[in-house]
């Protein structure tokens, strides 16, 4: 599987079906390698990727993440294996222990408080699932979301890369290290073509809004320097600003320069609306631009 080095990460729960699959024509006719649709409160993400994948030709669909509460290890093989088939190879599994409270809350499961042994546990599973299937040309890949150097020293170990979300290109940096070669690094990072710096800065708190909130967030941005004054009233200018690339194109381009400069191989731009009422909606007019 060849994933280019930009891929588009994009929630694509407020559209309908029909409208998603358009979306990701667009996203492929553009020319991007890798469409990442996450899984949350919304669509069964690998449900949805076989409705992508059978309405494109050359896009690859990697979820971000499909979530291991939601699914055991047997099962979520069996989907990889299947929809990688289905795709002739166009499927990449990104599988994560999400967070405490959508696993507990949510979906009434107990969420493990030791994530890194759970995650472990569950790639040895995956790897020793049976599944009675016509044998792939060649192993379908996976990915798993790793923020902390444990998590991200067993993606090195035990998967064939990372996909780091909510991050910097300082993250990008350790993370390169702690991984180690041949594995590969597909940070997301949150782009918008806001240049008026108060606009700017009330879109993307909006847009993490979610993630202050998040223990596993949290965490990780505390060990690359910002505090809890950094995490008061919706974040500071200079919290926001490392984890959003906001201004003109020049400036977003930077940014994802930047990520490729720190180690990664791929990096996944979700494009934030400047719209505020469209939520979640990508903003094509940006995508367009940053196009390969």
């Amino acid at each position: 599987m060849q994933i280019g080095k930009l891929g588009v990460w994009a929630n694509t729960d407020g559209l309908t079906a029909a409208e998603a699959a358009a979306f990701a024509v667009r996203v492929e006719r553009w020319g991007y390698t890798v469409l990442w649709i996450p899984e949350a409160l919304g669509r069964n993400s690998l449900v949805h990727a076989a409705w992508l994948l059978a309405n494109t030709e050359r896009l690859i669909i990697a979820t971000g993440i499909a979530n291991v509460y939601a699914r055991d290890a047997m099962a979520m093989r069996a989907a990889q294996l299947t929809l990688a088939e289905q795709s002739n190879g166009r499927f990449l599994l990104g599988i994560g222990v999400s967070h405490a409270p959508l696993v507990h809350d949510v979906r009434g499961h107990t969420y493990d408080p030791r994530p890194v042994t759970h995650m472990r546990a569950y790639l040895e599973q995956l790897a020793a699932a049976q599944c009675r299937l016509p044998p792939p040309p060649a192993s379908p890949p996976t990915v798993i979301a790793a923020l902390g150097p444990k998590m991200l020293q067993l993606a090195g170990q035990m998967s064939d890369g990372a996909h780091p979300y909510n991050v910097t290109p300082a993250h990008t940096a350790q993370a390169r290290q702690l991984l180690g070669a041949g594995k590969w690094l597909c940070p997301e990072q949150k782009v918008l073509l806001e240049s008026d710096p108060v606009r700017a800065r009330t879109i993307a708190r909006a847009a993490l809004d979610f993630y202050l909130k998040a223990p596993n967030y949290l965490n990780n941005l505390r060990r690359l320097g910002f505090e809890d004054a950094d995490f008061a009233d919706a974040g500071s200018d200079r919290l926001v600003d490392a984890l959003v690339a906001w201004g003109d194109i020049g400036a977003i381009r930077a940014r994802i320069q930047a990520h490729w400069d720190a180690g990664a191989d791929h990096v996944c731009v979700q494009a934030l609306s400047p719209d505020l009422s469209r939520g979640h909606a990508a903003h094509e007019q940006l995508l367009a631009q940053l196009a390969p």
